[in-house]
């Protein structure tokens, strides 16, 4: 069938058909719109697909018995200040706080101020003496074949096998050797020996979070603030991508097909490629998932920390955050979270049984009260990012964007990102599609 044909058995056609209304698919949709004015263009038209009853991908807020809980920590770390005042602007009713991150992991009954790696001389003095040691007559020599090869390179045993590795996996649910030795990339908090041994006498624990934003209404404000500008129409909920002919560029949904120009789509890779029946390797596609606890408390806990990352293996979560010490609150409210492998089923009461066994443990739990609790599971979380995935990757982009298909985000770019890199990419995507 010929594209005219296609065309003429479509329910709708645009110009912009976006798959997703989580902040890639909606920065899009006003990137677009925006780039059209600025250049005195008929708007476009555009049309935003959301599976969910309500938009935000995993960028959403939940309010349940006086606390404000997200899907997980979705806190905002902006490079760019535009970016940042742009979204303010569309949010002047909320109390937007920036605030200086204080990260802590726990190691032997330790907090160990966060990178491990640049804090080794708070550890004890024969885990301090054995990070050192193995440190400075690491081996260097050669490129890493893996995220674990270069943990052992760039750090030696003491640090890799005490905090490094341990929790890495604990978080990826897989082998280290599997990842790509750059599969954090600017992320990772990078050290040299210079670094480490200046770090001992004079603090300097910057990483690219240092700080972060957050709004008092939770991060679906950052999500009702891309909405802002957008009509109600352009976005159609409960309409999922069924599967899309992208020689003819003609999408079938969950109610009717749809003609478009360009597909931008923030689905998860490896999903979308079935969906366009494009021939691939699934077997280099793969991911975490994260089981997610929200839980709120009767009284206060430890204050002064907002995020704690713990490599024990004996502990089911792998970090933990405190939205209270955030947003100032009289109550304690966490988030916890557990790495495992896609597909994974969880028995959500055992593993809450399990959470709170291991809070109060650690002594974050005393004689606290357990007044309300929420959970959610995200499958994928966090991509796999190995030499196979990166090859498939890179081959199938140049073959869609010849034929007007364009992921994006975490999940289309299969990455390891921030929020505001999504905000960034979809931007230059709509400077270059613009019309």
């Amino acid at each position: 069938m010929s594209k005219v044909e296609d065309a003429r058995t479509t329910d709708v056609d645009v110009d912009y058909l976006v798959v997703g209304a989580g902040v890639s698919g909606l920065s899009f949709a006003n990137a677009i719109r925006e780039e059209a004015a600025a250049a005195g263009k008929e708007e476009p038209s555009v049309l935003v697909l959301e599976a969910d009853t309500q938009p935000g991908g995993y960028c959403k807020t939940i309010k349940q018995d006086g606390f404000v809980w997200d899907y997980s920590g979705h806190f905002f770390h902006f490079r760019n200040p535009e970016i940042e005042a742009w979204l303010r602007e569309r949010m002047p009713e909320q109390d937007v706080r920036t605030v200086e991150k204080h990260t802590s992991i726990r190691f032997e009954g330790l907090d160990i101020d966060f990178p491990f790696q640049k804090n080794i001389h708070q550890l004890a003095k024969s885990d301090f003496v054995d990070c050192l040691h193995s440190l400075y007559f690491r081996d260097d020599s050669g490129d890493a074949s893996s995220f674990k090869q270069m943990l052992y390179q760039r750090f030696g045993r003491g640090i890799a096998e005490r905090f490094l590795i341990p929790y890495n996996e604990k978080l990826y649910a897989c082998d280290l050797d599997t990842l790509d030795s750059d599969a954090m990339g600017r992320f990772f908090p990078h050290a040299d020996i210079k670094d480490i041994i200046g770090n001992m006498k004079q603090a300097d624990n910057a990483s690219y979070n240092a700080s972060f934003t957050y709004p008092q209404g939770g991060a679906i404000e950052f999500i009702n603030a891309l909405l802002r500008d957008l009509p109600e129409s352009m976005i159609s909920y409960s309409e999922k991508l069924v599967s899309a002919d992208v020689s003819g560029r003609v999408a079938t949904t969950s109610r009717r097909r749809i003609g478009y120009k360009h597909l931008v789509s923030s689905a998860p890779f490896d999903k979308l490629c079935r969906m366009v029946e494009a021939e691939h390797d699934a077997s280099v596609f793969s991911a975490n998932k994260v089981l997610v606890f929200n839980l709120g408390f009767d009284k206060k806990g430890a204050k002064d920390v907002h995020w704690v990352y713990f490599p024990d293996r004996s502990l089911p979560f792998y970090r933990i955050g405190f939205y209270d010490n955030i947003m100032d609150t009289q109550r304690m409210s966490l988030y916890v979270e557990i790495g495992a492998k896609s597909g994974q089923e969880f028995d959500v009461e055992a593993e809450l049984a399990g959470v709170l066994a291991g809070l109060r443990r650690e002594g974050y739990i005393t004689d606290h009260e357990l007044v309300s609790w929420h959970s959610v599971a995200m499958d994928p979380a966090y991509v796999h990012i190995t030499k196979g995935s990166m090859a498939e990757h890179g081959r199938l982009m140049t073959h869609f964007d010849a034929h007007g298909l364009h992921p994006v985000g975490r999940y289309g770019g299969w990455t390891y990102c921030s929020i505001e890199d999504n905000i960034i990419e979809t931007r230059a995507l709509a400077a270059r599609l613009a019309p």
